[in-house]
């Protein structure tokens, strides 16, 4: 008798947990900054609900399509065609905030970049299925991987967007380790890689003040050192249990785009290490259950496929709250599912959904 499918319900609630934290977090972070540009507390809760409503349907839908058609070189080639082609028009858009990132459809930003991470993801898990038992010859496993990865960088940086170009270049280096490349390659590319990303980093005027700022944020505590500095100060003021919702004080125009970016801030000032903790559960519940997919996946392109996914979301969630915490420099990293952004949720949310068809099919045995 066929075994009925089911998904894996602990990642599916994380999940819902972390997008309905996003929708109320999203309105108290950013609620006194809409009213005062736009007049309407609302604008940005109402934006991120839409989004969140729109991303949930998605993942149900995605969540019941069978994961081993991504597989399809029609697809993915498809896939990769259409980025590459709205990574290059979005250079002919007008600037937003001195970056070229977005696509504005009925008034809606859509972010290109967001994409081309899950159909890297899509790539590469298709490539080392069938490469995977010669890894270790560079020119047949490695080169085609290197090629679509570092194109879409090279579209994706000049932006500027450093930290989507980080977290594909991070993804990708994981399900390599993965598929079992010799320790001495990763070893050669980290020697020729880490002075490539510091050219790239201190070549950049912003890069390097953001660097420097995160060494030392009180040399220009005015300056590039504010938001890392009224970040600390959220993050310490909310103690344990937090001011309450919607009455922390860092938000009122101290933090800048607080509902985006640095709103790991405004949940630990408002709800406290007590709140921020639980965040981090839920993030380490999703990365846990998104592992063990991929553990038990019943071939080796939905175990690559659930890796790449998982990486994608804990990568992010990782580094954001880094930065938030002084830990690392300001990338632009939005947080996973809680962040405003309709582009970063509904991919994530989609990448949700497919883990959660691959988790249907995931053996379930201990």
């Amino acid at each position: 008798m066929a075994r009925k499918l089911k998904s894996d319900k602990v990642l599916f609630i994380a999940t819902l947990l972390l997008v309905a934290l996003s929708v109320v977090m999203v309105y108290s972070a950013s609620a006194p900054m809409a009213l005062d540009r736009y007049g309407r507390a609302t604008r940005f809760l109402t934006t991120q609900a839409m989004w969140a409503v729109l991303g949930i349907a998605m993942l149900t839908v995605v969540m019941r399509i069978d994961y081993r058609y991504y597989r399809e070189p029609l697809f993915i080639w498809a896939g990769l065609a259409f980025v590459g082609f709205a990574l290059i028009a979005v250079y002919f858009r007008a600037p937003v905030n001195g970056a070229r990132r977005w696509f504005g459809v009925g008034g809606i930003g859509v972010q290109p970049s967001e994409l081309a991470k899950l159909v890297a993801i899509f790539f590469i898990a298709a490539l080392l299925e069938r490469r995977m038992h010669r890894i270790d010859d560079v020119k047949y496993s490695l080169v085609p991987i290197a090629v679509v990865v570092l194109s879409l960088v090279a579209l994706i940086l000049p932006e500027p967007d450093f930290g989507t170009s980080m977290a594909i270049l991070m993804i990708t280096a994981v399900m390599i380790f993965a598929a079992g490349l010799n320790w001495r390659y990763i070893v050669g590319v980290a020697l020729v890689g880490l002075p490539a990303i510091y050219i790239v980093v201190m070549g950049s005027a912003y890069r390097r003040r953001r660097t420097l700022a995160f060494l030392n944020p009180w040399d220009d505590p005015l300056g590039d050192g504010f938001q890392i500095i009224q970040s600390l100060i959220a993050i310490g003021t909310g103690g344990v249990w937090g001011k309450g919702l919607m009455n922390g004080v860092q938000k009122l125009f101290y933090l800048p785009e607080p509902h985006t970016d640095f709103i790991y801030s405004v949940i630990s000032e408002e709800l406290g290490l007590i709140g921020a903790t639980a965040v981090v559960i839920c993030f380490c519940v999703v990365t846990w259950r998104g592992f063990r997919v991929s553990l038990r996946a019943p071939d080796t392109f939905g175990s690559f496929l659930a890796l790449g996914l998982t990486t994608m979301v804990a990568v992010q969630a990782f580094v954001n709250i880094s930065v938030v915490l002084g830990l690392m420099p300001t990338k632009g990293i939005p947080l996973p599912f809680v962040s405003a952004g309709g582009s970063s949720l509904l991919i994530n949310l989609v990448g949700m959904g497919i883990l959660l068809n691959v988790s249907q099919h995931a053996s379930t045995e201990a």
